[in-house]
């Protein structure tokens, strides 16, 4: 019985590109139709208005707005207020 590896052997050699997941867009932030606001594994975070789920549980604003996210992880694309006019 060999009492040493043969060459090539590497304990360590499993590294992997990261992933870049977490949240791009937070609260109060205005996104356009299209933007990632959340990169995520499973789903943590679920959709509300004016966002949709993509296959790899990416969400993402479907519609112009400000980013909300309530306290039952659903994440909601508001419209913007109209400007104040004096």
């Amino acid at each position: 019985m060999a009492h040493k590896k043969g060459q090539g052997s590497c304990r360590n050699g499993r590294r992997s590109n990261p992933k870049y997941r977490g949240i791009k867009c937070y609260a109060g932030e205005s996104v356009q139709s299209g933007s990632i606001i959340v990169r995520q594994l499973g789903s943590r975070f679920h959709p509300g208005r004016g966002v949709r789920m993509g296959n790899d549980y990416t969400l993402y604003a479907v519609r112009e707005g400000v980013v909300e996210f309530q306290s039952n992880r659903k994440v909601h694309v508001v419209e913007r207020p109209a400007p104040a006019t004096a």
